[in-house]
């Protein structure tokens, strides 16, 4: 997958620094998985939030403008290649139409938003190989009849 050339820039500069996305994110107030989505450009910042973002990383305020476009969501209609996030994709493909299921019996016909979303990651010790855990958590949203 070809990275935009201002994620290229924006990883390049927090590297130069010496940063993680959780430094910035405490930086500016946001978790650190909304500050990668931001350097992957799927969300925007706020002006505050750029300048903040850029003067951190030695950046100009052409970067920081650029940041505060809304983007294109989405990696388009590929399976992807990269080893992690194609286990994400494996996830929906085993579990998307139980999770469904099991949505749908809890809460009725709807969706879970993306929009009104969070998503952590932690790391969980275990003798036998850390583990990943991650949150999704969104706002149910029914579906409206009329």
């Amino acid at each position: 997958m070809a990275l935009p050339e201002m994620t290229n820039k924006l990883l390049q500069a927090k590297k130069a620094k010496g940063c993680s996305f959780a430094d910035l994110g405490k930086m500016i107030g946001r978790d650190e998985v909304w500050v990668s989505s931001l350097f992957y450009r799927q969300a925007s910042a706020s002006p505050e939030e750029a300048s903040q973002l850029t003067s951190a990383l030695g950046l100009d305020a052409e970067d920081a403008a650029a940041l505060t476009d809304c983007p294109t969501k989405g990696l388009g209609p590929v399976v992807p290649t990269d080893p992690l996030v194609y286990r994400f994709y494996e996830i929906m493909q085993v579990y998307g139409m139980p999770l469904k299921a099991v949505i749908h019996e809890k809460f009725g016909d709807g969706i879970m938003s993306a929009i009104d979303f969070t998503l952590t990651v932690d790391k969980e010790e275990d003798p036998k190989g850390d583990r990943v855990k991650i949150t999704l958590s969104g706002k149910f949203l029914p579906y409206r009849k009329w």
